[in-house]
């Protein structure tokens, strides 16, 4: 195991204050404790922040450089020839590894990182306009040229443009940046944009929001530093105008400008984009008291918790826009999830917590970011999962275009937030109102806070998640009375989440509830809002002790989430656990948990960077040798989700089968399931073998299964063919077409045709019943038999559409 380390804990980096800054009063009512406050040193948590010091942020810094990000910069700012690369949100990811990069400078001082640091930021400056826009595309594109998606004028397309989601960013960077070395390099930077968007928008000037939100956390954080008041007012006046048509043309409910924020109820549209405007809205709220702001927030987040949070805290089910689905719309093998969207929810989450001072949030928050977003990262620091689903067959390539975690992507939102946000966590341990010091999240290290007046140090020993007890160390610098509040998860209180949407199936014994001691001494737990009150008079010395139950339990979903009936999910305190066909036998989709199963936990410090694995004896389906299912006893072996998938590709299940008949099994053989697949052209994120899987498509539009198309191409005539392992004599065949309408650009085929190979020639079939292009049902068509080697079904789309199949089934004669 590497050598823990320290750092500094920097969420919250603009809630602090600057020396020489004006100093903001009013704020959330319960305060952060600053970065400069905050030291980790973590059996868990420091060995993360250790690889994403010394690989992730240099690996996304290489990577901004070999993909022109970075030259985009040098390019627009003249300090070197040449075109515009990628995508124009691409500014965003260099801004995101800067703040990133600084916080690991306040963690951990280091020559050549901020000298990288200063090189960059002056290509920034150089890139900026003389008036304070910073947008490298519309330097490098002429207006004819533009990418339609930034519009061929500055603000003429800013539901796609992503101009000032962009300096969102940049904002966060600049503020992370000074606040850790003191410079104000990128911070002027900052500073000239901000105020040339207060001058460019507002009644009667430029009136539309953002398409996608993160803008308004952003000013929020270069308020606080800076004191400017315009910029508050801007961020809420980008807030306010969301939802109104007799401002602009509004977006829609998938960028959340289907109504004024203070009307919305539901968490809809774009996952990501919801989160940071949620997290905009409570930061306004706090600062401005708008009381609307919070009451909506707070309507959002109920709808979140009770019917659109899966259990690993991520959020937004649907592939299709990376949005929230329906309540109760919770899939597993088709859950997009995005790392940046639990992200999202992390922050959202702890936002409110600040505001309310509820442990409830701080339970989401913790399920989010040992699950849903620690997945999304690799132990090695330089891999990356874009969505995280809850099961997988190793040949789905949901990952854009892998069933692995990848080394980048296209768009690389993902990668470049992992690295700003793990150092990020060290600012949610603690917080402090008046003479209430809490505890929210159990890391090993220490803390200092002003708690009534008067300093306090408080530091933590522990093993947490893998041991379920700390040790509290409480030096106030003198003896005082004040309350410590210990946040006690609601797992230990048998609540996986606060809302009926998940429950244990069993209950916890009385020797197996949350204790506290104090000086070794037994003392009862006084609970508010998810804490136990610890209120006393302090000294130096005081020693709280928290146990907590950790045992593995069984979660079950609420019976409206039609994805889980009759399964069950395994979970040890805040780790949810998955099974892997690498532990079991090469398989997970078969393992039946029954009620009865069991399971103990093994410390294994030579297995992924060290884990505690579950193990217990369970039921795998199996097909014998007449094809029929049959059930043996297996034992079978439990890793914790966020570390699945390091050890090659394979099955993976977090919703395993709690009886027989969810089980699922791999088809008896077929003739197609054996047959040789071969295509014109497949899309590179698609699957040869999704013609021939044997799963039974849903409907045409069936995300869930893998499925073969044709895209990029539109109107052309394409073939998929089936070549067998010897002859075989075919009478007919069942065609299962993709056809996506409402959301992509596949659709049923115009025609299509089959023709069967003799010798070295193809021959069409005859006797032809029909060549059915029928949407949601296998199209049967039977013709003369024939005795082929190789079966070809030829296709042409339809003019300006591509195509694709779900399944081909061939029968014998």
């Amino acid at each position: 195991m590497r050598k823990a380390i320290e750092i500094s804990g920097l969420a919250w980096l603009a809630l602090t204050l600057t020396p020489g800054l004006p100093a903001q009063n009013k704020d959330y009512p319960f305060q952060p404790v600053p970065f400069n406050a905050v030291q980790i040193k973590d059996v868990f948590w420091s060995p993360r922040l250790e690889t994403n010091r010394t690989v992730t942020v240099w690996y996304d810094f290489q990577k901004c450089e070999e993909t022109g990000r970075i030259d985009n910069f040098a390019k627009a700012g003249g300090l070197m020839k040449g075109e515009f690369r990628g995508i124009p949100f691409d500014d965003s990811d260099v801004y995101k590894v800067i703040e990133g990069a600084a916080y690991i400078l306040a963690m951990q001082p280091e020559a050549k990182l901020d000298q990288y640091l200063d090189a960059l930021i002056a290509k920034i400056a150089a890139a900026q306009e003389p008036d304070g826009y910073l947008y490298t595309a519309r330097r490098l594109f002429p207006p004819e040229k533009m990418p339609k998606m930034s519009g061929s004028t500055r603000w003429s397309n800013l539901s796609h443009s992503h101009e000032l989601y962009n300096v969102g960013h940049l904002y966060e960077a600049a503020v992370a940046h000074y606040q850790a070395t003191g410079k104000k390099s990128l911070l002027n930077v900052a500073i000239k944009n901000a105020d040339f968007l207060c001058e460019t928008f507002g009644p009667g000037k430029v009136q539309y929001p953002p398409g996608h939100q993160e803008i308004e956390i952003g000013l929020v954080k270069l308020y606080r530093v800076t004191g400017q008041e315009k910029y508050l007012n801007l961020a809420k006046y980008l807030l306010d105008i969301r939802g109104r048509s007799e401002t602009h043309k509004l977006y829609g409910a998938y960028a959340q400008d289907h109504l004024p924020v203070t009307e919305q109820s539901e968490a809809v549209g774009h996952a990501v984009r919801a989160g940071y405007l949620y997290s905009g809205m409570a930061d306004v709220a706090a600062i401005t008291g708008e009381a609307a702001y919070i009451k909506a927030i707070d309507r959002i987040w109920e709808d979140v918790v009770t019917g659109k949070l899966h259990l690993t805290g991520g959020i937004g089910a649907r592939h299709g826009g990376e949005a929230f689905g329906d309540k109760y719309e919770l899939p597993n093998k088709s859950a997009y999830l995005e790392t940046c969207a639990a992200i999202a929810n992390a922050l959202w989450n702890h936002r409110m917590f600040l505001l309310h001072g509820d442990a409830r949030y701080v339970d989401v928050l913790e399920r989010t970011i040992y699950n849903g977003f620690l997945s999304g990262i690799s132990l090695s620091g330089d891999r990356f999962f874009y969505p995280n689903p809850l099961e997988a067959d190793g040949k789905y390539k949901f990952n854009h275009g892998s069933a692995e975690r990848q080394a980048w992507f296209g768009c690389s939102c993902c990668p470049v937030n992992v690295v700003r946000f793990i150092p990020s966590i060290a600012g949610m341990i603690y917080a402090t109102r008046g003479d209430q010091l809490y505890v929210n999240l159990f890391v090993g290290g220490a803390g200092q806070a002003k708690v009534g007046g008067q300093t306090v140090r408080l530091t933590q020993e522990t093993r947490y998640p893998w041991e379920g007890s700390v040790k509290l160390s409480v030096e106030p610098a003198q003896a005082a009375e004040f309350s410590v509040r210990v946040r006690i998860p609601g797992w230990a209180q048998s609540r996986p989440v606060p809302s009926d949407l998940y429950r244990y199936l069993d209950s916890l014994e009385p020797d197996e509830q949350p204790r506290l001691k104090v000086n070794g001494q037994f003392t009862p737990l006084i609970m508010d809002k998810g804490f136990a009150v610890l209120q006393r008079r302090w000294k130096k010395g005081d020693l709280v002790e928290v146990s907590l139950p950790l045992k593995a339990r069984k979660v079950l979903a609420h019976p409206s989430v039609k994805d889980n009936l009759d399964r069950v999910a395994i979970e040890r305190g805040p780790v949810l656990y998955c099974a892997e066909g690498v532990d079991n036998q090469g398989q997970a989709l078969n393992i039946v948990v029954g009620d009865e199963v069991s399971f103990a936990a093994e410390h294994r410090p030579d297995l992924l960077n060290g884990v505690t694995v579950l193990k217990g004896s369970a039921k795998a389906a199996q097909r014998g040798e007449d094809g029929k299912a049959a059930l043996k006893d297996q034992p079978i072996t439990l890793v914790p989700y966020h570390v699945w998938n390091h050890r090659g590709l394979g099955e993976m299940a977090v919703w395993l089968a709690r009886v027989p008949e969810k089980a699922k099994l791999a088809p008896p053989p077929t003739l197609a399931g054996q047959s040789k697949v071969t295509v014109s052209h497949v899309w590179k994120a698609d699957h040869l073998a999704a013609v021939n899987d044997g799963e039974e498509p849903r409907n045409s539009g069936d995300h869930d299964l893998p499925r073969l198309t044709w895209w990029d191409h539109k109107g052309t005539a394409e073939w998929v063919q089936y070549e067998f392992k010897q002859p075989a004599t075919i009478s007919a065949v069942e065609v299962y077409w993709f056809d996506d309408t409402g959301r992509g650009g596949c659709r049923v085929p115009a025609s299509w045709s089959l023709s069967y190979k003799e010798g070295d020639d193809w021959k069409p079939v005859t006797g032809v019943s029909e060549f059915g292009v029928k949407k949601d049902v296998f199209n049967r068509t039977t013709f003369t038999p024939v005795t082929t080697s190789a079966l070809r079904l030829e296709v042409k789309l339809q003019p300006g559409f591509s195509g694709g199949l779900l399944e081909w089934k061939v029968t014998g004669k």
